[in-house]
């Protein structure tokens, strides 16, 4: 993508207000991009606009599906939406027998009906316009099931699953469909875990390598290389030696 064509690109990100989504925001404002910029903290959101001129912030809660509706449409009254970085999520670590019921809900509701809710108004007029682009926060939490992670992981794979289904069918309409999987990102939701995170990264860092798949179209733009490829690589192995290793990971 040359830089003319980046300079007009209408980008939407929600989940803005901290981490990931603070720290794409603001490099894509600098590379040129019209930047709307969405999540609950009104004050973070605001900071944020005070750095760039090219960046709006639109307050949202993602769970509220009319909101969500009505935020799309105040965004694109300065134009299409050409880019949606569909990154708001819900982090809560707990153990099965003392799951939470309502913060697996929070999960569901944030990482994945957020998601939905958004693109039931924004692949319609995508569609119209015969072009646009989708890019979805998942994690490689996503890829197998972890421990404690049952108010996370589940939600993650679905979003990675939701992304494989969405890309054949909307390619036909010029739709490009991205998912995003992070492995450690030094952010709010990860600084507390209880346990040693490999190859953990700055968001600035991960909003670098967002922005670059992101610019080359590619459908999983996923980092840090190293710590990711193991990941990957634990989606085939069979089930008894995946256990094992759970095992030994939990002892």
């Amino acid at each position: 993508m040359d830089n003319q064509n980046k300079n007009r690109r209408h980008v939407w990100i929600t989940g803005a207000s901290s981490g990931i989504g603070y720290a794409l925001a603001e490099r894509m404002a600098k590379s040129g991009d019209k930047v709307a910029i969405s999540a609950r903290s009104k004050d973070k959101l605001a900071e944020l606009v005070n750095k760039a001129s090219n960046i709006d912030a639109f307050p949202l809660d993602v769970t509220r599906q009319e909101d969500v509706g009505e935020t799309i449409g105040a965004i694109e009254q300065s134009g299409p939406i050409d880019l949606a970085v569909l990154n708001a999520g819900a982090w809560s670590l707990m153990d099965a027998v003392d799951m939470d019921v309502k913060k697996v809900r929070q999960g569901v509701e944030v990482n994945y009906m957020g998601v939905i809710y958004a693109l039931r108004k924004l692949l319609p007029l995508m569609k119209a316009r015969g072009q646009g682009h989708i890019a979805i926060v998942a994690s490689v939490a996503g890829y197998r099931g972890l421990p404690r992670s049952v108010a996370y992981g589940p939600t993650k794979a679905a979003l990675i699953n939701l992304a494989e289904t969405l890309k054949p069918e909307l390619e036909q309409y010029g739709i490009t469909v991205s998912v995003i999987n992070p492995g450690f990102v030094d952010t709010d939701m990860t600084r507390d875990n209880p346990f040693p995170m490999p190859d953990l990264i700055t968001p600035d860092k991960a909003a670098i390598e967002i922005e670059k798949g992101l610019n080359a179209g590619r459908f999983e733009i996923r980092f840090p290389w190293r710590f990711t490829t193991m990941m990957k690589l634990m989606r085939i192995l069979p089930n008894g030696v995946f256990f094992w290793a759970m095992k030994r990971i939990m002892a």
